[in-house]
């Protein structure tokens, strides 16, 4: 056990000497992501009143904010590995394999927004949340807040894509948490905007159907389009990402059911952005490191092959120590400079802390076997890692988070 160990230290080092400049991007990007975050945290503890008024809001802000972190942090790995595989070409035309991701990204991203709206209503329903606002008002939110929202973050994501290329990044360490963080920082404010619309007589009406209607066709166009990149990506990304979307919802619910906690001190506001990005980000390090590992054979999953990646493993809880100290800290200093109560700074730092350490356990663990047995069922990684990971830690994270605020006794 102990040389085992030893050869898996000393095959991170090895990784460390020779990627060096790849590590070091893909911690600024972490740092970088949770900085964004913390605007969305600010975003999300200034609008307590639009949530109150408003019941049921809560539970699709994760679910909104999670979908763009998986469709677009799976367009990002599927790109990494076109880098790697060399048939990255940057050129929009539907018929390239550039062309064909983005569209299946913006069909994906209207499709499961419609599909989150129906998701939040049915589960605020079924779980006894009171006087929630209509599903018109739902898909109005979700499908206008998460089509501007998208326009944004795809051009962020190709941004990346070929700024790697140029500068010779590993595009698996830098997108995931790049593109989260976008997603968290502008689908906020996007939801926020559209609920402008929200409770305008006949025209919410109008509005909802004509979502609905859009949606839809997209979601049919991309199905049964004759490109096959774009055709393969739907209908293999469809069932996850709606699968991560319930997940998502539920995390939102768990949010929405301790809310008077988070009131107490809105300053673990703040932090639940920033942290459940992070922790999806160092699992989306993760799968996106064993997806590329697993198109170049380079990684065979069976016996032993978890300790085969010890190396990637280490990497994660090496970015996750100093990120979420970082975190803790940022995030007090945030919440004192907007006026927002918080329990304290040494409380600040033990929360963000512990949870992260939890939250990171858990990353490890679904983002290895969740990108392992999508391959092994005969799936790309790439299509269904990111989504699994993120949105299973926007749950688990949800949980870590109010797990431990419970037990220091901050509620």
């Amino acid at each position: 056990m102990l040389q085992s160990w030893r050869a898996v230290v000393a095959r991170f080092r090895a990784l460390l000497r020779s990627d060096a400049s790849g590590v070091r991007a893909g911690f600024v990007a972490l740092l970088i992501s949770s900085g964004g975050d913390l605007l969305a945290g600010l975003t999300l503890g200034s609008i307590t009143g639009t949530l109150e008024s408003l019941p049921g809001l809560l539970v699709l802000v994760p679910a909104a904010i999670g979908m763009r972190g998986n469709v677009f942090g799976a367009l990002g790995s599927r790109l990494g590995t076109a880098v790697h595989t060399g048939t990255f070409r940057m050129s929009a035309r539907r018929d390239t394999v550039v062309g064909q991701n983005l569209a299946a990204s913006i069909s994906m991203s209207l499709s499961v927004s419609l599909v989150l709206a129906v998701l939040a209503k049915a589960v605020s329903v079924a779980f006894g949340l009171e006087n929630t606002i209509s599903i018109a008002d739902f898909v109005v939110i979700s499908v206008i807040g998460g089509f501007l929202s998208s326009i944004v973050v795809m051009g962020i994501t190709v941004g990346v894509a070929t700024l790697s290329v140029r500068r010779n990044w590993d595009l698996d360490n830098v997108t995931s948490p790049i593109v989260t963080a976008a997603g968290d920082m502008v689908t906020l404010p996007a939801l926020f905007l559209a609920t402008y619309l929200v409770g305008i007589a006949w025209v919410t009406t109008v509005v909802a159907v004509i979502c609905t209607l859009v949606a839809l066709v997209a979601l049919f166009a991309s199905i049964r389009s004759r490109y096959p990149i774009l055709r393969r990506i739907a209908r293999e990304s469809l069932p996850v990402l709606v699968l991560a979307g319930t997940i998502d919802v539920v995390a939102g619910l768990t949010i929405e059911k301790r809310f008077s906690s988070f009131l107490v001190y809105p300053a673990l506001l703040v932090l639940v952005p920033p942290f459940l990005e992070d922790s999806g980000s160092l699992g989306g390090i993760l799968t996106a490191r064993i997806s590329t590992k697993l198109h170049l054979g380079t990684l065979v999953p069976g016996r032993g092959s978890f300790r085969s990646v010890g190396e990637d493993v280490l990497l994660i809880y090496m970015y996750a120590v100093p990120v979420f100290l970082l975190l803790g800290v940022s995030a007090d200093i945030a919440a004192l400079a907007a006026d927002l109560r918080s329990p304290g700074s040494l409380e600040m730092i033990a929360v963000s802390m512990l949870a992260g350490l939890v939250a990171t356990t858990f990353a490890v663990l679904v983002g290895f076997y969740g990108a392992v047995a999508a391959y092994r069922l005969g799936l790309d990684p790439d299509n269904h890692g990111i989504p699994i990971v993120t949105s299973s830690l926007d749950l688990l994270g949800a949980v870590a988070l109010i797990l431990v605020i419970v037990s220091l006794g901050l509620t």
